[in-house]
C-alpha cells in the first residue's frame, strides 16, 4: 500500500513538473509549481521527514510562490503570450498521462514484492535534531554567511524603498 501511494504521488509530481515546463501561461505554471511542491511535501511525509515536509510547504509553496506570482503580475505577461492551439494541448496531455500511468503500472508489477524498505540512517535525516546539529556544528560558517547575506539584502531593499519614497 505504501509503495503504491509512493508511486502515485511520484507520478503526480512528475506530471505537475512537466506542466510547469510545458505550459505557456506563467500563472498556470506557477499554480502547477505549487501543486508540485505539495506533492513533494507528501513524499517527505511518506519518508517520515515531517519537518522537511512542513518547511517545503511554508517556504516553497508559500513564500516563494507568492514572490513568483507578484513578479508575474508586475511584468504583465498575459498580453504577450501567444495563443496555443487547443488541438495540440488535447493531443499532448492524454499521451503524457497514458505514458506515465503505464510506467507506473509496470513499476508496480515489477517491484510489487519488494516494497519500500527504510533504513535507520534515513529516518534521522529529516529530524529537527539532526538538522539543528548539522547547522550549528559542521555548517556554522556557511549558515552565518547566509544570514549576513540575507541581512545585507534586507537593508539594501529598505534603503532603495526609502529612497524612492522621499
Amino acid at each position: 500500500m505504501t509503495a503504491a501511494l509512493f508511486y502515485f504521488i511520484a507520478c503526480l509530481t512528475i506530471i505537475s513538473a512537466l506542466f510547469v515546463v510545458l505550459n505557456r501561461n506563467p500563472v498556470y505554471s506557477a499554480v502547477m509549481l505549487v501543486f508540485c511542491f505539495f506533492s513533494l511535501a507528501a513524499l517527505y511525509v511518506l519518508l517520515e521527514a515531517y519537518f522537511v515536509a512542513v518547511l517545503e510547504i511554508i517556504v516553497y509553496a508559500g513564500a516563494i510562490m507568492v514572490l513568483f506570482l507578484f513578479v508575474i503580475m508586475l511584468i504583465n505577461v498575459g498580453k504577450e503570450i501567444a495563443a496555443t492551439s487547443i488541438i495540440v494541448k488535447a493531443k499532448v496531455l492524454p499521451f503524457v498521462l497514458v505514458v506515465l500511468f503505464s510506467l507506473n503500472i509496470i513499476l508496480l508489477i515489477l517491484w510489487r514484492n519488494e516494497g519500500l524498505h527504510q533504513s535507520n540512517t534515513i529516518s534521522s535525516v529529516g529530524s529537527i535534531t539532526a538538522i539543528g546539529q548539522a547547522l550549528f556544528t559542521k555548517y556554522l560558517l556557511p549558515f552565518e554567511i547566509a544570514s549576513l547575506l540575507l541581512l545585507v539584502a534586507l537593508i539594501g531593499t529598505v534603503y532603495l524603498a526609502k529612497k524612492r519614497v522621499s
